[in-house]
């Protein structure tokens, strides 16, 4: 009886296993069955591009520019730059992070200053449906390093030996006599705090390394767990069944065909980016071709750790779209992610509101403040009119170049403000949109949650007011306008 009896225990303790394996690996975990891919990258030099901008693809190949183009999220810390972007998932998919180099060329940043003397941070920002992100915040990653110049493109993976992330960047760091970048490891698990930095990768001599990322291989594929492909000179390519064990060198893309200046691949790439076709075991390596200025083209392969199966895409294979893709991130969605995400960021036009009664003078934010100034065209003056937050048939006004942020009364006075996701935000950023007060042709945008007050300019600035007066009418009176 007692031998029936553990049989039965053991039996039962398995399927609790088993049910409870289920529970914690079916929340967004991506299938074949699932929908897309999700890209987050930057585009390019300058305060605009380099910040945060996503693309959507069905097949992995051909690419939409998300929220028409433009960017999704702007880091208001640090240089108020980020590059290199990495998307990390929580195994559970309960959060979600991203990271990224705080870095802006050609916004006061040097060359040689950002090498030698740049930010010791990254960015992160916290996510916990991949649509509504935290304030970022900067995460001190080299400052513990002895002479680390700065912390350039991070990336993260779950480690299940260590039970939370393995975080590594390149820093630039003299060491053994040589100043070159290297690639440095820390553990996390919340991106807010970090244990202290140890040497990740480093090439003899006075080879560099910046760039690298890894991807887990499914068994049967390959001899290796774990793979990183790194822009070190070349494209090369590291096998390991443990991402903090020996990782073995199995060679480089030099043969592929792709030559920079110098004849070797690694001169005219960088920023290996890896993604999985959902429905095979087929893998792309997206390689950002710097020295052409080109932007991402994929290379394929069936073996990640085998380098002669790497191919060069047939010519009209695949689509980057319009933006430029520079050094980011690939994430496989599930059919909840996806939607969520389309639904935020919807083909939505810019547009400008004019004034009534003052024709050359148009709504702007200036200091988060909002007021009407003359004859603005720029991107202060621009917002997509979304769905409203709080209700069905009313539209919020979303900044375009602080997306994220929106037009919100507090106190009956308007300022551009970031949505923290709370009902109130989203009742005080909502409005009715009616036929202009002073002109039925023109628009007019009741409270939501004060029906009885319009927005209106008085001198000159956004209020939320009753509207009792023939120049209160003008005031309150727009047109939505390109």
């Amino acid at each position: 009886m007692s031998a029936l009896l553990s049989r039965l225990w053991a039996i039962l303790f398995a399927a609790c296993l088993l049910l409870t394996s289920q529970i914690l690996i079916t929340p967004e975990r991506a299938s074949a069955a699932d929908p897309g891919y999700l890209m987050l990258h930057f585009t390019g030099e300058g305060a605009t591009g380099q910040q945060m901008y996503l693309s959507h693809s069905t097949d992995g190949l051909h690419w939409n520019d998300l929220n028409d183009g433009a960017s999704i999220l702007r880091s208001t810390v640090g240089t108020k730059g980020v590059r290199d972007p990495a998307l990390v998932r929580s195994p559970d998919g309960s959060k979600y992070w991203i990271i990224a180099t705080d870095l802006c060329w050609g916004c006061g940043s040097t060359v040689d200053g950002s090498i030698n003397n740049g930010s010791r941070s990254i960015v992160v920002w916290e996510s916990t449906d991949l649509v509504n992100w935290s304030q970022p915040w900067l995460l001190n990653v080299a400052g513990a390093i002895p002479d680390g110049r700065n912390a350039w493109a991070p990336e993260a993976i779950w480690n299940p030996e260590t039970n939370d992330y393995v975080l590594y960047w390149a820093t630039n760091v003299p060491l053994n006599g040589k100043t070159k970048h290297r690639i440095f490891y820390a553990r996390t698990s919340d991106f807010r705090t970090i244990t202290t930095p140890q040497i990740y990768i480093d090439r003899p001599g006075t080879q560099e390394l910046i760039d690298t990322q890894i991807v887990e291989v499914p068994a049967g594929v390959g001899d290796y767990r774990y793979v990183r492909a790194s822009g070190d000179g070349e494209i090369t390519i590291e096998g390991s069944n443990s991402i903090l064990g020996t990782w073995t060198n199995l060679g480089n893309l030099s043969g592929i065909g792709l030559t920079g200046a110098t004849g070797t691949t690694g001169t005219a790439v960088e920023g290996p980016m890896w993604m999985k076709f959902r429905d095979r075991n087929e893998w792309t390596l997206y390689l950002d071709q710097y020295a052409t200025r080109g932007g991402y083209m994929p290379v394929t392969t069936t073996n990640p750790s085998a380098v002669g199966t790497y191919q060069l895409p047939a010519s009209g294979s695949y689509n980057m779209g319009v933006n430029k893709k520079r050094h980011g991130s690939i994430l496989n969605l599930t059919a909840a992610e996806e939607s969520r995400v389309l639904a935020r960021w919807p083909s939505t036009p810019v547009k400008r509101l004019q004034s009534f009664n003052f024709q050359d003078r148009y709504v702007r934010h200036a200091n988060f403040d909002v007021r009407i100034d003359q004859n603005i065209t720029g991107p202060d003056a621009q917002f997509r009119l979304r769905p409203g937050l709080a209700g069905s048939g009313t539209v919020s006004f979303e900044s375009v170049n602080y997306p994220g942020y929106f037009l919100r009364h507090a106190n009956y006075d308007f300022q551009l403000v970031r949505n923290d996701g709370t009902a109130q935000f989203a009742a005080d950023a909502t409005f009715n949109q009616v036929a202009g007060l002073a002109d039925s042709s023109w628009s007019s945008f009741q409270s939501y949650n004060h029906p009885d007050r319009y927005i209106r300019h008085y001198a000159y600035y956004l209020k939320l007011d009753p509207i009792t007066t023939a120049t209160a009418r003008g005031d309150a009176t727009f047109r939505v306008t390109n």
